[in-house]
């Protein structure tokens, strides 16, 4: 019996310790290719603001596109000129063209908008649990190629709660938090708070990342796991502030929310930029640390 319950508890740290930020500092003298260097923290990202907005609006207009019958009532409240945007025929766009009108088909719609997609299945790497993989599509060096949801939580508000036995925290550059477990007391604080922010019929955050159908296929990224020797690091961490004028009838895609109401700065998220061109098959790997010299 003691045997059975050490191999279970060995089975679970070698799964577990990939997302231990304690184990994966103690061996970064080992892994030496699992850190990324930069000069100065104003140059830890690939690509600019403007680029990540650019991705994010194309994929959040098509995703509403091919949900109109459910859009209704967000329809009905924006001025015309916006909602023309999304109706006229004339404005159709790439995953428009031959998909019934009104079936949501996340997946398809970010294969057709932006060349690919990604899934979580199980990871190439033993004991590594749930990975993330471009199952269909190009990526190309620069792309955005997922998004870390989750509960925000400035570095003064409590997370003890939260982050017990949690492997899905992510610390920021500037100790901003990010909560990306789906389960538990996590999962109960990120509904209650996207919740309390909506505003009418208009949805300022994405709940459905914590369910297994998806709206925002992109908000995976939770779920990648940290790079090692043998498997190099192809994508990077990269933190993106949601600008004022970002539209309001999009906002029902971004998986993130703030712990508090108040908050007295721009939302922020994290995205995942890819270091090289990806090939469909692959697995995303991430650099956890980024060392600034």
């Amino acid at each position: 019996m003691f045997r059975i319950v050490m191999k279970r508890l060995q089975d679970k740290w070698k799964s577990y310790r990939y997302r231990f930020v304690p184990w994966i500092a103690l061996n970064l003298g080992k892994n030496e290719r699992t850190i990324r260097q930069v000069t100065e923290r104003s140059k830890d990202r690939l690509v600019s603001d403007e680029v990540v907005s650019e991705t994010l609006l194309h994929l959040f207009r098509a995703l509403l596109r091919n949900d109109v019958a459910q859009q209704g009532e967000v329809f009905r409240l924006l001025p015309a000129s916006t909602r023309t945007r999304y109706l006229s025929p004339e404005t159709t766009e790439g995953p428009d063209i031959g998909e019934p009108k009104g079936e949501h088909r996340p997946i398809e719609t970010m294969l057709l908008t932006v060349g690919f997609c990604i899934e979580r299945k199980p990871s190439s790497l033993p004991f590594a649990g749930t990975g993330v993989f471009v199952t269909r599509g190009f990526v190309p060096k620069g792309s955005t190629v997922a998004m870390y949801p989750g509960t925000i939580y400035q570095a003064y508000e409590p997370i003890l709660f939260q982050s017990i036995r949690n492997p899905f925290v992510f610390r920021c550059i500037d100790h901003v938090l990010i909560d990306g477990n789906d389960k538990g007391i996590s999962k109960i604080v990120y509904r209650s708070c996207s919740g309390r922010d909506r505003l009418g019929p208009f949805r300022l955050s994405d709940i459905t990342w914590l369910t297994a159908n998806t709206e925002n296929p992109l908000a995976v990224g939770q779920y990648v796991n940290n790079c090692s020797n043998e498997r190099a690091a192809n994508v990077c961490y990269q933190e993106y502030d949601v600008p004022e004028a970002f539209p309001l009838e999009l906002r029902q895609y971004l998986p993130n929310v703030n712990y508090r109401h108040d908050t007295q700065r721009p939302l922020r998220c994290v995205v995942l930029v890819a270091l090289r061109d990806i090939c469909p098959g692959e697995e995303l790997f991430s650099n956890y640390f980024t060392i600034v010299h």
